[in-house]
Formats: structure tokens, C-alpha cells, sequence
């Protein structure tokens, strides 16, 4: 999935508790399945980040040299200004994106 294109805010936005829960009709389930989403989603832009930086890496024994990349600054800067896992891990809750499924009942 491509995060970079998401609709999530990037700042804090207050949700209206009856449209997180509508699919589950369990506040607490909802947000145990958005937080378990986030944590996904976490992962994926961590396994991505740390691709894209590896392809800078110079593998040096000396400490005295330290090199500055700016395309590795870039990266960096461009991902931390994402949306956090948790904001995208709701914003595709609301629009129905989550599947999700309770063992119990089936």
C-alpha cells in the first residue's frame, strides 16, 4: 500500500467516537483493530525507510570519517514528515479499508 498518498492529517484531529465504533459496535474492539493496523503500518515504513537509507551506507572501519548525505538527509526528513502510523491506521478505518474478522462468531 502506498502511505505517501494518504488523506490521514498530519496533526491532531479529534473523531467522533460513534463513527469509530459503527463497524464493531465495540469502542474497544475498534481501537484494539486500529492499533494493531498502525503497528502493520509501522513496520512497513520502517522496512522501507531503512531500505531506502541502506542504499547510502558506506561501510567505513575508520570513526574519524563521518559523511554527509544529503539525499540520506532528504529521506529521512520526507518520511518523518508522513502522517504517524496511528493517524493513517484510522483515517483507513473510517473510509472501510480494515478487514477484519472475529474467530468467535464464525
Amino acid at each position: 500500500m502506498n502511505y505517501k498518498e494518504t488523506n490521514a492529517a498530519v496533526t491532531t484531529v479529534t473523531y467522533d467516537k460513534d463513527a469509530i465504533e459503527a463497524s464493531t459496535d465495540n469502542i474497544y474492539e475498534a481501537i484494539s483493530i486500529i492499533a494493531k493496523r498502525a503497528t502493520q503500518i509501522n513496520t512497513d515504513l520502517k522496512k522501507e525507510l531503512i531500505e531506502k537509507l541502506d542504499e547510502f551506507a558506506t561501510y567505513n572501519d575508520s570513526l574519524e570519517e563521518v559523511f554527509e548525505n544529503k539525499e540520506q538527509i532528504e529521506v529521512s526528513k520526507f518520511y518523518e514528515k508522513l502522517p504517524k502510523p496511528t493517524a493513517i491506521a484510522v483515517e483507513e478505518w473510517l473510509e472501510s479499508k480494515v478487514y477484519h474478522r472475529t474467530p468467535d462468531s464464525e
